[in-house]
């Protein structure tokens, strides 16, 4: 018995079982239970989604429409900048006549590197109302992260800064293994590059693209460092997403509600799910 791909796969599925399997399948039984992490969870059934779901009297029920509401809002801003940015630069960067192509490669990726934490320490200098570089620039007096629609834009700044390097690399990967023969005959039969682009490039990297935008979207729907860090939520709880509603119940400096919080994020999980099965579908059957 060959037991070589046990040492490689094995430790790999230890850390799956132990960090993400485990509690995920504890999550889950945590949203039918009222608990406070301290005492022992009572099992409460479905409680807990009707309080979030059909409570209109109920903080929980407020809480979590208007950080869905949010969250929603932040999706739909970055995640087609995260998709469309990142490409045009990948074909940007293949161009014939682009010079030093690793370098600025190199240059786009590395924001991605940086903690989101000093990252946010960066803008909220550049967009500081007296010092910021923005305002002296623009010759601007605007509390950016204190009014909207200021808040979103700083927020979505941020987030296309840091994440738009991973995109632009599988682009650019992708692009590279489309052959060139395709675009020869397209330009046999006078294809420009509008045409070449939209007829050879993206049906050739067609699984890149759903790849990157299931990733992307489901990553902005777990945001949650970035309203943090650069508005606390504000103004008046307009960048407060579903994430730091439910890092707030469960881990308050009040008495804990665990249950609901995990309720929540179940329901995250869920619209996340349904929103990925059906972006796959759709680009899926428009590709095939």
């Amino acid at each position: 018995m060959n037991l070589a791909p046990v040492f490689f796969i094995g430790p790999h599925i230890i850390l799956f079982i132990v960090f993400i399997l485990i509690p995920s399948v504890y999550g889950i039984y945590a949203s039918f239970t009222r608990w406070n992490l301290v005492s022992d969870p009572v099992w409460v059934g479905l409680e807990n989604y009707r309080t979030i779901l059909f409570n209109e009297e109920s903080t929980f029920s407020r809480q979590f429409f208007n950080g869905m509401k949010n969250t929603f809002i932040f999706v739909g801003a970055s995640v087609p900048l995260m998709i469309v940015i990142p490409l045009m630069i990948a074909v940007s960067l293949e161009h014939k006549e682009v010079k030093m192509k690793n370098f600025f490669q190199t240059l786009i990726f590395i924001p991605g590197l940086i903690s989101i934490s000093a990252a946010a320490l960066i803008w909220s200098l550049i967009f500081n109302r007296q010092l910021g570089v923005v305002n002296n620039v623009f010759g601007s007096e605007a509390v950016w992260a204190s009014t909207q629609p200021y808040a979103w834009i700083i927020i979505i700044v941020i987030t296309i800064w840091a994440g738009i390097g991973g995109n632009m690399i599988i682009y650019r990967a992708s692009i590279n293994g489309v052959s060139e023969d395709l675009y020869e005959s397209a330009e046999i039969d006078g294809a420009g590059p509008v045409r070449k682009f939209f007829h050879v490039t993206l049906p050739s990297i067609r699984f890149p693209l759903i790849y990157t935008l299931i990733m992307s979207t489901a990553g902005a729907f777990n945001v949650f460092a970035q309203p943090l860090m650069m508005t606390d939520g504000g103004p008046r709880q307009s960048t407060t997403v579903l994430m730091m509603y439910i890092r707030d119940l469960a881990f308050s400096h009040g008495e804990s509600i665990a249950g609901i919080a995990s309720a929540m994020a179940v329901l995250l999980g869920l619209v996340i799910l349904v929103i990925s099965a059906i972006q796959y579908y759709l680009m899926s059957r428009n590709t095939a």
